[in-house]
């Protein structure tokens, strides 16, 4: 009996026919696999499963994910981040901060990413908040001025007054969530193709169960940004919240809803 496995064109134009024919009739592969996005058990032969491939710069890596988690895709990884991949499903990875920074540009700023989980309309939602570690100029600006909530809304993102209600879809933009982890926020490619890193994490960013388990039943993720100084390091989800309100009243945060691993 064939699986209940979803093998996209991409996927399959990068393993071959061969290899993709093995997969659908159970030639290949485990038959039980843990979830590459939500990290609980599946099985291809009681539901449905998409194929994920993984490529780095040197290797690839083939996993498996719920088909209401995932699509079946093609996703570029950086080396590290496959590795780290790898020992991830083996479990075999340590968790690391839950917060990381990312070079924005030399001596300039750095980005700091806070995951958590933000109550809008009485719903929890996803969230990501950006927030430079110093002002970012305009790329070939001289000026000492700030110019990241600028940047941002020129790419889509929104003036936010308050949190009452969850900002529009930015399609283009997403979020890659895999094995369970934060990998990076990817924006599209100025020169086509494949999206780009707009901000990637020096190592996998853990994320807690609640968040993931949000960010997959909506199928995205809201993105907050703010300049230097407005948010802060906040030890507590309240008071993340409440740093948000300030600076969405002080007209000091941009935000956008962002698609999980999408493509």
């Amino acid at each position: 009996m064939p699986r209940m496995l979803d093998v996209s064109d991409e996927v399959r134009a990068e393993i071959g026919d061969e290899e993709a024919d093995r997969l659908l009739t159970g030639g290949s592969a485990q038959g039980g696999y843990d979830c590459t996005s939500c990290r609980t058990p599946g099985d291809p032969e009681q539901e449905r499963t998409s194929t994920v491939l993984f490529i780095g710069d040197e290797t690839a890596v083939l996993a498996f994910a719920h088909a209401t988690c995932l699509p079946s895709q093609v996703v570029q990884v950086t080396e590290d981040q496959l590795r780290g991949a790898v020992r991830s499903i083996s479990g075999d990875s340590a968790a690391p901060p839950q917060q990381i920074p990312q070079q924005v540009a030399p001596e300039q700023a750095v980005l700091g990413v806070t995951s958590g989980l933000v109550l809008i309309s009485g719903e929890l939602h996803p969230a990501l908040v950006v927030e430079p570690t110093a002002p970012v100029a305009r790329p070939g600006s001289l000026g000492p001025g700030d110019d990241f909530l600028p940047l941002l809304v020129e790419q889509g993102f929104q003036q936010v007054a308050d949190l009452s209600a969850a900002p529009h879809v930015l399609h283009g933009w997403s979020v890659l969530l895999a094995v369970g982890q934060l990998h990076a926020v990817l924006q599209p490619n100025p020169n086509g193709g494949q999206p780009v890193a707009w901000w990637q994490a020096h190592q996998p960013l853990q994320v807690t169960e609640g968040w993931r388990t949000a960010a997959n039943k909506h199928q995205q993720v809201l993105m907050f940004a703010a300049p230097a100084g407005s948010i802060g390091r906040q030890p507590r989800e309240d008071l993340l919240r409440d740093a948000l309100d300030k600076a969405a009243a002080n007209g000091r945060l941009v935000a956008a809803a962002l698609p999980l691993a999408g493509t």
